[in-house]
């Protein structure tokens, strides 16, 4: 049995299944567009229902649930959906929640009370709690020599669909102001200025929906007529064991799942996304806060240009080069060294402040250190996909696929709301204090990080999926 950790490169892989892959990233690509897309104008969405009475401090409040909500949802559905992919198959619980999620993003535009948003809101949550069948599909349709490669594009589906959302929220909304000649004679555009982006989100949905209904095969279908896999030794999945298990055995009680293996794959998985959405949270209030009290002090167009670069350079770096990566290194190398990445990400973050505030300001040596700290993303984004990898191999059985990867998702969900607000108070905590210096954040995360390595350290060096 070849070890994981070895270097070489198979000569031949098996080619990627496009058409079902395709169908399966769209299915991906409409959880960020429906998330996102609301963010450029829920503010003014909720000033408009007028339900704070015109007290502006409390705008914030009800934005941030309608934010929040959705995540919650789906965090509490996402173990369920998986149970019964494992039960009644992937194919219907796939199309089941791209459809309620088009309409349920067409009830949001459409509302004109904050109690329907915020119901319509929960409905999308609720639909994208499908996203851990995804995976599941993923591993059932690809093999030993290509599986890296399809789990590598689900950042650059990420990356895209992140930047296109806020374009389509901000650009779409209120159109019979913007363009009083077309929009503006329609009415439902005038009496629901926030309709537009909903419903062109919502379409992209609908339109996965109806492609997956003509297109997407049933997983366990495409996993025993698929043939001609390839016979060489891979450093991802060095062998697959013969298949004893009935195809179609009932999934384990939840508390079979449990195992060992299991919650170790949880516990670094979770560490893994709450780092990293921590992270995310950190960085624009890094760059806006101003030089004088540890930030950058930069502006918000020079912000969204930075951020934009990277997520230009994250998604070419994870299309062409993530799979042949993670194969050449392994997963294990690849996702400890992402954690690594996240600790040097976090310690910089005082270098470059305190770089900043020698200069008095962002001059070239700052952009340098800035550029060397935000590289480490690329490496942080192949570890997402290894960590799918590591979950799958977690599994107790293949009957038990969908319940494992609905509770990965579940973990993960509820780990990216906490991340984000944790570090923000925290970040706020040491500013307004000075706590070390104003850097107690970072110190806070950078031991985190490094916590996480020594769970990341037990992971198995072979992996086993099921298929």
């Amino acid at each position: 049995m070849a070890d994981v950790e070895h270097n070489e490169v198979p000569q031949r892989r098996t080619p990627i299944p496009k058409f079902q892959v395709s169908i399966i990233l769209l299915i991906q690509f409409a959880e960020p567009i429906t998330a996102l897309v609301i963010y450029p104008f829920v503010v003014q969405f909720v000033r408009d229902l007028g339900i704070t009475g015109g007290d502006e401090t409390k705008i914030g409040f009800y934005a941030g649930l309608l934010e929040s909500v959705f995540f919650l949802a789906e965090s509490l559905t996402v173990y369920m959906f998986g149970r019964l992919s494992d039960i009644y198959g992937r194919r219907p619980v796939l199309l089941v929640a791209p459809l309620g999620l088009g309409l349920a993003m067409f009830g949001f535009g459409l509302s004109k009370t904050f109690w329907l948003l915020l119901f319509f809101r929960c409905i999308q949550g609720v639909c994208n709690g499908n996203i851990g069948v995804t995976k599941t599909v993923i591993n059932e349709i690809a093999d030993a020599t290509n599986i890296a490669d399809i789990f590598s594009m689900g950042p650059l589906v990420w990356s895209i669909a992140g930047t296109i959302a806020p374009l389509i929220g901000g650009v779409l909304s209120n159109p019979a102001t913007k363009w009083p000649n077309t929009f503006g004679k329609i009415e439902v555009f005038r009496s629901h200025p926030y309709f537009l982006p909903c419903a062109v989100a919502g379409c992209i949905a609908l339109a996965s929906f109806a492609i997956a209904f003509i297109g997407l095969k049933e997983a366990s279908l495409a996993r025993k007529h698929k043939k001609g896999r390839a016979q060489e030794t891979d450093p991802l999945l060095p062998e697959e064991p013969p298949h004893e298990e009935e195809p179609h055995a009932p999934p384990p009680p939840l508390r079979d799942l449990l195992t060992p293996p299991v919650l170790l794959a949880l516990t670094t998985h979770g560490a893994l996304h709450f780092s990293n959405m921590a992270n995310d949270a950190l960085v624009p209030l890094f760059f806006a806060t101003p030089i004088k009290l540890g930030g950058l002090g930069l502006r918000p167009q020079d912000i969204g240009l930075i951020l934009s670069v990277v997520g230009i350079c994250n998604a070419i770096v994870q299309g062409l080069f993530g799979g042949r990566i993670i194969r050449y290194f392994g997963p294990r190398r690849i996702f400890i060294a992402g954690f690594y990445c996240l600790a040097v990400e976090f310690a910089m973050y005082p270098l470059v402040s305190s770089l900043a505030h020698r200069a008095g300001r962002v001059n070239g040596v700052v952009l340098l250190a800035l550029g060397c700290q935000l590289s480490t993303t690329f490496v942080i984004y192949l570890a997402y996909a290894c960590t799918n990898l590591f979950v799958m191999d977690s599994a107790p059985s293949r009957s038990s696929l969908g319940s494992v990867n609905g509770l990965s998702q579940m973990i993960a969900t509820l780990l990216r709301s906490i991340g984000p607000s944790f570090a923000s108070s925290l970040f706020a905590l040491s500013v307004e204090h000075q706590i070390a210096g104003g850097f107690l954040v970072y110190i806070v995360l950078v031991s985190a990080a490094l916590g996480a390595v020594q769970f990341a350290y037990r992971l198995p060096s072979k992996l086993q999926l099921k298929k």
